[in-house]
This record gives structure tokens, sequence and C-alpha cells, in this order.
């Protein structure tokens, strides 16, 4: 099936398509009893991300259930960090943790040299992924963004505040872009490297984008994703991304304009008329139902479902959450929302 009768790549390059094409962030994931067998199996987190067989069975199994327009590798964004060498692992409970970059002398040991043999399990699963989903179903990549990557390399772990992100930010300013620029060479070398396996589009996920004042969100959101956005132009013209620079508030505006991004996805709090006036027309909009009104369900998931196709469903529109599928989901509450997208008439 060529690229252009998928229905995600269709809305991606524009069309106004009734229903939209759907998916969901993080659809792969803990609330499905299947992938908690697989991932027991599996191991660690990690040794999941790296296993082609196990990675590409969790990626698949939502698609079986649901029915979803597009799939998105499983993987995580800090297999980054550890292909360059900085020792990450996944704690139970704990989250990520991570040897922090803190210095000059921290930074002198990351080494990209070896980034694709480290990542060439994640490639793998790319392209036994792109064999396996059907025919109308499209291929997402990914990668954290550069900033978001950099303050769990730079925290050490998850971050309320960023404190010690920022720190070196404002305070060791060439430390900081030194790690930066070291990011966006090793992202743009791996999102490069996935589209060759078979992704058909790629989006980039600023999940901390929000934390950043306009000045240092312009340096360290828009600029380093108008790069890798321009990267992926200039070498494998056609392959569409969508960035999610989330909380980004009245600056996504400014992203989408200024990143050349083909759709931006919005979280939960951005105004749904306000979207469709000042974001629809400059690209894609992908979003933005609140993962919690999933857990409940109900009523209010019905009511939340339809508000965002009535506001969002008359442009070029995918159908999301505003971030990722929360553990506690009902599965069946994922079946409800699938079934109310695809009945949608307009």
């Amino acid at each position: 099936m060529s690229p252009s009768s998928k229905p995600f790549l269709r809305a991606l390059a524009g069309e106004t398509l009734t229903p939209p094409p759907f998916w969901l962030m993080r659809q792969a994931g803990r609330y499905l009893p299947e992938y908690r067998a697989t991932r027991a199996e599996a191991g660690s987190f990690l040794d999941l991300c790296y296993n082609p067989e196990l990675a590409t069975e969790v990626t698949l199994q939502p698609l079986r259930r649901y029915g979803f327009d597009a799939a998105i590798l499983f993987s995580d964004i800090l297999v980054i960090p550890d292909a360059l060498r900085q020792q990450v692992a996944f704690k139970e409970g704990e989250g990520p943790v991570l040897t922090p970059i803190r210095s000059a002398t921290d930074l002198d040991g990351l080494n990209i040299s070896g980034l694709h043999d480290h990542l060439a399990p994640v490639y793998a699963t790319v392209k036994k992924l792109s064999a396996a989903i059907p025919a109308t179903t499209a291929l997402i990549g990914f990668a954290g963004a550069p900033w978001t990557v950099a303050t769990y390399m730079i925290e050490g772990s998850g971050s309320k505040d960023f404190s010690k992100a920022k720190t070196m930010m404002f305070g060791q300013p060439e430390l900081f872009a030194r790690l930066m620029a070291l990011l966006i060479q090793a992202t743009g070398d791996y999102l490069i490297r996935q589209i060759d396996n078979g992704a058909e589009a790629i989006q980039i996920f600023d999940t901390w984008a929000g934390a950043l004042p306009e000045d240092q969100f312009e340096r360290w959101v828009i600029a380093p994703t108008r790069v890798l956005v321009q990267r992926i132009r200039a070498e494998r013209p056609g392959v569409p991304v969508i960035g999610f620079p989330r909380q980004a508030g009245v600056l996504y505006k400014r992203y989408i304009t200024e990143t050349g991004v083909s759709g931006v996805s919005i979280d939960s709090s951005v105004p749904l008329e306000w979207a469709a006036k000042e974001l629809q027309p400059l690209c894609t909009l992908q979003g933005n139902l609140d993962p919690i009104l999933l857990v409940a369900g109900g009523e209010a998931l019905d009511a939340g479902i339809d508000r965002i196709l009535k506001a969002l469903g008359k442009g070029p529109f995918i159908f999301n959450l505003g971030h990722g599928i929360t553990p506690p989901t009902p599965p069946e509450n994922v079946a409800r929302l699938a079934e109310r997208v695809k009945a949608w008439k307009g």
C-alpha cells in the first residue's frame, strides 16, 4: 500500500479526514495485561527496548485490540544517553536513574562513535514492524528532543524543577551548549537510521519544553528542533515530522512557524478554540484528550472525545491524548474511545 493511502500520513500531509485517524501516546504499555506478560519475559525495561522480537510484539499488541491508524516504535527516549555510554537504569517504582553529567570531564566520557552499533536492535525492531503492521497503518519512529533528554542526563533522574539542568544552562553555558550539540547530532543520526529501516513519520518528544522561559525556549527547544526537521527534509525528503513541545502554551505558535514541523501534538491544557483558530491553519494538529478521562471512562470520556472532534475535526487532525496513557487505564475504556472516534461523522 502506498503511503498516500494511509489515513495517518494523509492527515499529516494536510488532508481533513472524517473520521480523523487516531493513535495514542504510550498505547503499548502497562495498562495492557499482554504487555505486562511480555515485559516480565524480557527482564529489565531496557532489555525489552533492545529485544527486537519482544519490542515488536508489544508494539503490535494495541493494534490487534483497537485498530489504531499508526504504530509507534516501542523504545524509550533514554536509549540515546545509553548509546552515548552514560550509565542508564530503570528502577521499579523510581523511574530512570542516570549517572549525572555535571562537568566537562563527565561530558568527555560520552562517545558518539558506537551509536549505531548500540542502537542496532532498535533499528531491527523498526524493520520488523515495517513488515508486520497492517497495510493501512503507518509506522512512527521517534526520539526525545535534545532539551528533554539533556534534563535527564544532567539531573540524573526525572525532576520537578530542572534546577541542575537550568543551573548548567545559565551558569555554564559553554558546557551546556556542548552537550546540546552532541545530542542534536546523535538524535539526527538516530532518526535518519530509523527512517532508513522503515519509519514513515517521526515524532520528537519535548516533554519538558514548558519548563523554559521564552528566550531559552527559542534557543533550546525551537532551534534544535529546526535543525532536526531541516536535516530530515534534506536527507529523507517526504518524511513528515510531528513535534510535541509539551506545555508550551502560546509558544506553540512560534514553535510551529519557526521549526517547520508537519504536525504538532498539543497537550491537554491547550484551549481547543484557540488551537483551531491559531494553530490548525499552520499545520496538522494532534491531541489532546486528558489521559485521566481515559481512566475515568463513562460519559465524561464520551463528552471529552466529542468536544475535541467538534473543535478540531474540521481541519487536518489526528486524534490522540495530551500525554501518554497511564497504567491504571482500563483497556475497555480505550476500546470505547476507539469505537467513538471511528464512528464520528462530523
